[in-house]
């Protein structure tokens, strides 16, 4: 694969990479914005719950193909790096977190109609942001290696 194509395949790989999670940050805090009774969801709602529910395969897929794509394009040395171990281990926790933990818990407090004052949806709902934090913290480690390439040993 040309070099000349380099910047085009790391933007759409970066950006499968973010979206196959972003639904599993977001999602916790939409349901804040969104008010608890109501049973209409706007568009980005829709979006994101059409995103984590139908869209991770295809995204995933996109991701494996990009992935192989650059380390062709970069040569296999790549993969010995620990910077980019480090940050494909974060990774691979993020996604385990997101699918086992976040997405489930997620689909509970959306099946759930709450009145305003329902305490235990609300701590429930807390409880699916601190995870959120938690993921967008990973999400903030593998940018910060992959944009600086550290020498860690």
């Amino acid at each position: 694969m040309p070099t000349s194509l380099l910047p085009i395949l790391l933007i759409v790989h970066v950006s499968l990479a973010v979206s196959l999670f972003l639904p599993s940050v977001l999602l916790p805090f939409a349901l804040r914005a969104q008010s608890v009774a109501s049973e209409s969801t706007g568009p980005a709602m829709r979006s994101l719950l059409w995103l984590q529910s139908s869209g991770t395969i295809f995204v995933g897929i996109g991701l494996a193909v990009t992935g192989v794509l650059l380390v062709v394009t970069l040569g296999s040395s790549l993969l010995s790096q620990p910077w980019l171990l480090i940050a494909l281990l974060v990774y691979a926790v993020n996604l385990l977190i997101a699918f086992f933990i976040q997405r489930p818990n997620l689909r509970g407090l959306l099946g759930i109609r709450a009145s305003r004052d329902d305490r235990v949806w609300a701590a429930r709902a807390r409880q699916q942001r601190y995870v959120s934090y938690l993921m967008a913290g990973f999400v903030g480690i593998v940018g910060f290696l992959m944009s600086t390439k550290p020498a860690l040993w």
